[in-house]
């Protein structure tokens, strides 16, 4: 598995874009609805074919039929979640391993559900109420099929990132976990009272930081 996409999980999707230009001073463009998942999004490029996701509940997207990902089913929990400040909430691992994954670690990750797209389709983990993989610790899981994200759709405004850090109050077992998914560029993992996730990013206005 490899680092694919940090997420910013936002009540609206302009609070979620608002919060990221406060953070970056930068503004980050619209990227898709995604029509099979009631939900839509603004990305942006972070280098080394990384990127980062406002993602949020779109209001007039159409009801899936299934929980959403990321949680955004529980529109409480991500209000409670954005005022705390815990709005880098969690990212996303890519892998082309991942029946064997759901096999081995369904209670962490969820379901594999094969999603559309306009061709061909992708696989996502989602864990059976829709929430966060360990409370978004655990990263969920994108098998792209073949067909990798093309950064060429990401708009690229110079942002890069330099680190992911994971604050967690059993930093030790969440370290162990990681090396025993093997994940390449995994978050940093330092002790502290609550999970909180901060990432350092370069920009062409200095270094800031997201959390």
């Amino acid at each position: 598995m490899k680092l694919d996409h940090l997420t910013v999980i936002a009540p609206t999707l302009i609070e979620g874009v608002l919060h990221v230009r406060n953070c970056l001073e930068l503004d980050v463009p619209f990227g898709t609805h995604h029509d099979y998942m009631g939900t839509y999004n603004h990305r942006l490029q972070l280098g080394n074919s990384v990127y980062l996701e406002i993602v949020a509940l779109d209001p007039e997207g159409v009801d899936p039929g299934r929980p959403r990902w990321f949680g955004l089913d529980n529109q409480e929990r991500v209000r409670s979640d954005w005022k705390e400040g815990r709005r880098l909430r969690g990212w996303v691992a890519n892998t082309d391993a991942i029946d064997s994954i759901v096999l081995t670690r369904r209670a962490i990750f969820g379901s594999k559900v094969r999603l559309p797209t306009t061709n061909p389709t992708f696989a996502f983990t989602i864990p059976e109420d829709g929430s966060l993989p360990l409370d978004g610790v655990a990263p969920s899981i994108i098998d792209h099929c073949g067909d990798p994200t093309s950064m060429t759709s990401i708009p690229d405004l110079g942002a890069r990132l330099r680190s992911l850090i994971l604050e967690h109050p059993d930093s030790a077992a969440i370290e162990t976990l990681y090396r025993e998914l093997a994940i390449e560029h995994s978050p940093m993992v330092v002790q502290a009272s609550k999970v909180r996730y901060r990432a350092l990013i370069e920009t062409p206005s200095g270094l800031r930081e997201l959390t």
